[in-house]
């Protein structure tokens, strides 16, 4: 049986980002992933925001890992050319009852330390955003797009050039921990193919399927495992030129932040997600949605063409919180937690888990090692 120091289980932007932060620390890593390519779930399926931070409880991990990812990720993007670009975003209130809404959420905002928000009355946005309609408006001049795949491609190539490897079609079976060590067990169906890998250290960052792979650990205590609920967001596009040249956002609703307008770092618009609570994981895009989306979409933009928009794909949120319940922090659960030395495991990493990888990889890396 092969003997590595590391192995992540998942191989989505935050498990990348985890390898590349051990990897520089000098840990022999191997990530192992269920799937055929890298970041193929919901690191690929989202918005491809920047957050800047503004909608987490001061002092929750959301907040915090947000604020310290969001600072890692631009300077991370300028230095290793990786196509972003901070374009800033409006979040309106398209009705005046909601004008308290948005003080409600710059006071939150600044008390996290997101800094640099401005309230403005609906004149002054829309003479910004010409195509807008609102009553007011936040502007968040630091909120920005990212090319994910271009992000993951980056983390994964620098954790390679210092000895990581990557293993597709590998998912986790199972996990035994025993006498500081680990062994975990991969098994492929649809290849048949099976193997057994010793390590000292198993960071769980499998996203979607970590209560699973955390169950599967044997030796760790059930209550330990939280269930993961799934929230579907589908998305809808627009062919043509860009009406808007910042991200609009209308004010958040439960379980997401509504349907959105975000641009891609091609100009093109997409609107999404909303919000759609599903029993299994199922990436089917309804076209019946399309009316819902319209009618959310001319809140904010009344031109909206009719019947122009198009379904394009959808993403699934792996929330620790269920319809009506109040939102969960992130969970990054470490020995001190569960009492399995070597043992780090990650529940709840949606949104804003894109910003925030490299705050996440930092902090995982220094339970892993200790500081740097």
């Amino acid at each position: 049986m092969e003997q590595v120091e590391c192995i992540v289980a998942g191989a989505g932007v935050v498990g990348l980002a985890i390898a590349r932060a051990l990897a520089l620390r000098g840990i022999e890593v191997v990530i192992l992933d269920a799937e055929g390519a890298f970041g193929t779930a919901t690191s690929s399926r989202n918005s491809e925001v920047i957050h800047a931070g503004i909608y987490y409880p001061p002092g929750s991990l959301k907040a915090r890992l947000c604020l310290r990812g969001r600072d890692l990720l631009y300077a991370y993007c300028a230095d290793h050319a990786v196509p972003h670009r901070r374009c800033g975003k409006l979040i309106v209130a398209t009705a005046p009852d909601q004008q308290a809404m948005l003080e409600a959420i710059r006071s939150r905002a600044i008390a996290a330390g997101a800094g640099a928000l401005r309230l403005l009355p609906g004149s002054e946005a829309m003479a910004m955003e010409p195509a807008l309609a609102c009553h007011a408006a936040l502007h968040s001049p630091l909120t920005g797009i990212v090319d994910s795949h271009a992000l993951m491609l980056s983390l994964l190539g620098e954790a390679e050039a210092h000895g990581a490897v990557l293993s597709l079609r590998s998912p986790v079976s199972g996990v035994e921990a025993k006498a500081g060590r680990f062994v975990v067990e991969s098994r492929d169906p649809a290849s048949a193919a099976h193997y057994r890998l010793g390590a000292r250290l198993f960071v769980n960052a499998a996203g979607l399927a970590a209560s699973e792979v955390a169950r599967s650990v044997r030796g760790l205590d059930p209550a330990r495992v939280p269930q993961t609920r799934y929230a579907r967001g589908s998305y809808f596009g627009l062919p043509g030129r860009a009406a808007f040249s910042r991200l609009i956002y209308p004010v958040p609703e439960p379980g997401g932040l509504g349907v959105h307008l975000t641009l891609d770092l091609a100009g093109a618009m997409r609107f999404g997600p909303d919000v759609e609570w599903i029993p299994d994981i199922d990436y089917r895009v309804s076209a019946a949605r399309r009316a819902h989306f319209e009618a959310e979409i001319r809140k904010y933009w009344p031109a909206l063409p009719r019947d122009a928009l198009a379904a394009t794909y959808c993403g699934i949120r792996p929330k620790l919180s269920g319809p009506g319940e109040p939102p969960a922090d992130f969970r990054i659960d470490s020995p001190a937690f569960h009492g399995i030395p070597g043992l780090v495991n990650l529940f709840g990493i949606e949104s804003p888990g894109l910003t925030a990888a490299l705050a996440i990889a930092e902090r995982v890396a220094a339970l892993c090692t200790g500081p740097a």
